[in-house]
């Protein structure tokens, strides 16, 4: 399985199997059309040859062709399939990392909310630490063997429970050494109540976190209200670039401003390099994933319009590079050297297999996306249960249990995608949310792109 594509300027053959990506001229592009894999010979067949020799030279032909079949050879080119097999070894894994969700309840009012502005089709409600210790301890007795472990504490909005989240980080920091683990603590904040004693915990607490904002101040506050509807930009926006300077210094410097698009601002590379502008060099600016009935929703028409924008982010960012206006964009981030390892390429979401959410009462679901789904519920903190049926079901769910997966070329980058959005959009895990797909596809193409045109540059 091969992908070719154009993109600015560039000729570039992705080979899906062994990720090998190559950047070759028109003639090589050209002649991939009449290569067939199956019956790949030493010479160049004389009927490719009759049909390019009006475009090309006979001579450039044979020799492009010749190195199509080296290619081949060295495995780089219409490689064979190897992952097929390491899909049914896929087994449930111990339990590595938690969504804690500390508080469900919110002090804003997104429009675009998949918690249902902290709700999560239930009541609002802050987790007690008694529900918080028990999850320590749930997670510790599902790691079986792990030793990193990993906690995220979202919402709703976690500081408003902020006195909870510093008690559990100190009951699992006493319980590493007992335990031989080591917690990694991220939180994710919409930054209205962080103050200078919570900027100072997180930075020293927090190897990770996540920062909300969607980027210009109109943009922003049209879609991310206070309950009373006035805007959030003015509030936030300097206290997260105190946290992320004071987090320059620290013990931890990883962080991301985590913003949303939507349909009202399909223009959202002006919300990434004004993000730039206030400071911040980790960014990720995502789609939003609606019902297409919401008026904010993208749609499939949007489509075009979102593939431009992706492309003129793409060009900004190779512009920039290497001058003080660097910065990542987390959906452009992409290894072609190593990569992901093989499971993760067969099962990129850990969701109801490596990682479980915890609700304020206990309960524990898949991930947070899936709290509020009964159906779904796999457990309970404080009986330490863990429907092991469903978590086998998670980790069966691989590219290759998915059809319209299995014979995608951007398979291995995806890795099947969000289990959560399948089952709300398409009513199976199995079976992948279709816009999602195009978008990462141009991701994935832009992403290359980039990659191409820096070694180029070199």
């Amino acid at each position: 399985m091969i992908h070719k594509y154009q993109l600015n300027g560039y000729y570039i053959v992705l080979d899906v199997n062994s990720g090998a990506v190559h950047l070759v001229d028109k003639l090589f592009y050209d002649l991939l059309d009449d290569v067939d894999e199956a019956h790949l010979t030493e010479h160049c067949p004389q009927q490719i040859v009759d049909k390019w020799s009006g475009c090309y030279p006979e001579a450039d032909i044979r020799e492009t062709y010749a190195e199509i079949v080296s290619l081949h050879q060295a495995d780089q080119l219409f490689s064979v399939d190897d992952y097929d097999r390491f899909a049914k070894m896929m087994t449930p894994s111990p339990v590595k990392a938690m969504c804690l969700h500390i508080a469900h309840d919110c002090n804003l009012r997104c429009q675009y909310c998949f918690a249902d502005t902290g709700e999560y089709m239930g009541h609002r409600q802050l987790m007690s630490f008694e529900v918080g210790k028990a999850a320590i301890d749930y997670l510790i007795n599902h790691s079986q063997g792990r030793h990193n472990l990993e906690l995220d504490f979202f919402g709703g909005e976690p500081l408003m429970n902020f006195d909870v989240v510093k008690q559990v980080v100190e009951y699992a920091r006493a319980q590493e050494k007992p335990h031989n683990k080591l917690f990694r603590f991220t939180i994710t904040t919409n930054g209205v109540l962080l103050d200078d004693d919570k900027i100072d915990f997180i930075n020293r607490e927090m190897s990770n976190v996540v920062l909300s904002i969607d980027g210009r101040r109109e943009v922003n506050d049209r879609v991310r209200a206070r309950v009373d509807g006035r805007g959030c930009y003015d509030t936030i926006m300097p206290k997260f670039q105190k946290l992320e300077k004071a987090r320059r210094n620290g013990a931890f410097d990883q962080y991301y401003v985590r913003g949303t698009f939507t349909r009202y601002n399909k223009d959202f590379a002006e919300d990434v390099l004004h993000l730039n502008e206030m400071g911040f060099d980790q960014i990720s600016v995502e789609p939003v994933v609606a019902d297409p009935s919401a008026p904010y929703a993208l749609t499939e028409e949007d489509l075009p319009e979102v593939f431009a924008e992706y492309e003129r982010l793409a060009n900004i960012m190779i512009e920039r590079a290497g001058t003080e206006k660097e910065f990542n964009f987390f959906h452009f981030m992409i290894d072609l050297d190593q990569g992901p390892c093989a499971i993760k390429r067969l099962r990129g979401c850990g969701c109801g297999n490596e990682y479980v959410a915890v609700t304020p009462d206990g309960d524990v679901y898949p991930c947070h996306q899936f709290v509020g789904h009964d159906d779904w519920k796999m457990g309970n903190v404080f009986d330490q249960s863990l429907d092991q049926e469903r978590k086998a079901q998670f980790a069966a769910a691989t590219v290759y249990g998915k059809e319209e997966c299995r014979h995608c070329w951007a398979k291995f980058y995806c890795s099947g995608g969000c289990n959560a959005n399948s089952m709300q959009y398409r009513g199976d895990i199995l079976k992948p949310h279709t816009l999602s797909c195009e978008l990462e596809k141009k991701r994935v193409e832009c992403a290359i792109m980039i990659k191409a045109a820096l070694a180029e540059q070199a």
